[in-house]
Formats: C-alpha cells, sequence, structure tokens
C-alpha cells in the first residue's frame, strides 16, 4: 500500500514537472491582441489543429503555456479536465485557450462554440475563469475571439 502511495506522489510530480517545462516571459494579458500574439507564436503556422492553454496569475500574467492537444487538419477535441489539468498545477487564476486553423480562415465552427462554452461552465465550476478562446491563424491579424462576438 505505501509502495502505491509512493508511485502516486511520483506521477503527480512528474506531472507537474512535464507541464511547467521550458521559461517563458511572463508577459500581461490586457486585450484579445496579446494573447493571440503569444498563441500564434506557438501554434499559428502548424499544419493540424493544436489546442493551447495560456495559464494566468491573479495580475493576467502568463503562468504556464501549454499544447493541450493535437488534432487534425481540421479538428481537436479536447476534455475540460485536460485544459484545466495545468491550470491548477500551475496556480492558475484565470486562463486563455486558443487553438488554430490550419486553413487561415478563424471561422467559428459549431463545435468550437461548443467546447467553448463546456470548458466556460467547468472554469466557473472549479473557480477558474475562462476569459476567452480564441481561434489563431498564421497571421496575428486574422483571428477570432470568441469572447469578442458574444459566446462568452
Amino acid at each position: 500500500m505505501a509502495e502505491e502511495k509512493l508511485e502516486m506522489v511520483k506521477e503527480i510530480v512528474r506531472l507537474k514537472q512535464v507541464v511547467a517545462e521550458g521559461e517563458i516571459v511572463r508577459e500581461r494579458i490586457t486585450s484579445p491582441d496579446d494573447a493571440v500574439r503569444i498563441a500564434t507564436n506557438y501554434i499559428g503556422d502548424e499544419d493540424r489543429e493544436i489546442f493551447l492553454v495560456l495559464v494566468l496569475n491573479t495580475k493576467n500574467q502568463v503562468n504556464a503555456i501549454h499544447r493541450c492537444h493535437a488534432g487534425s487538419v481540421n479538428a481537436s477535441i479536447v476534455h475540460p479536465r485536460e485544459v484545466f489539468k495545468v491550470a491548477i498545477l500551475n496556480n492558475g487564476h484565470s486562463i486563455v485557450v486558443a487553438h488554430n486553423h490550419p486553413s487561415n480562415d478563424p471561422t467559428p465552427s459549431r463545435q468550437d462554440i461548443e467546447v467553448t462554452r463546456r470548458l466556460q461552465e467547468a472554469g466557473s465550476l472549479l473557480g477558474i475563469e475562462l476569459l476567452d478562446s480564441l481561434i489563431v491563424t498564421n497571421s496575428p491579424h486574422n483571428y477570432v475571439s470568441l469572447k469578442e462576438k458574444g459566446y462568452l
């Protein structure tokens, strides 16, 4: 029994190290443009959909950036537990999520809107606010903020 608990502790530590790996600049997110610039830098030129989570502290500074899920050329199915795991492990106060559309058309799909609403509900339960859900392309000037569109 004690060995089993020790293994569980080791696993938690390993997950934390993987999630927090790498250095990031503690940029402050004050608008969708700030988050889009970061997301475009990380996933804008990918050839398949990538779901990115920006974990923010109480001052809206980036605590962590996590590539949560890689999908296909036109879909990235993500589960709230995967999104909020990184926020919890990195003491997140709030999050901004982003995913890319390799087609470079940032028009949100029905699924994009549904996932955003599920994440908003889950975040509300956990006390970790979803500030925005962004769809980015290879240009930081060509994006959609689902908050600005009224879906959040």
